[in-house]
């Protein structure tokens, strides 16, 4: 759920910083989309180990 979040949050970072021209935000955005991806992938890692467990 976090790397939705994130995912999200990125996207409307990076929509203001182009519409606000602030190259520092839009890269903010990029970074925090990249880490929800991750954060993503971890989980189903994480989801796929605990079913092998069980």
């Amino acid at each position: 759920m976090a790397g939705k979040v994130d995912q999200a949050k990125g996207r409307v970072k990076e929509a203001v910083g182009v519409l606000t021209n602030d190259k520092k935000l839009e890269t903010e955005g990029k970074v925090d989309q990249v880490v929800g991806k991750v954060k993503k992938a971890v989980e189903k890692v994480v989801h796929a180990i605990q079913e092998t467990v069980s």
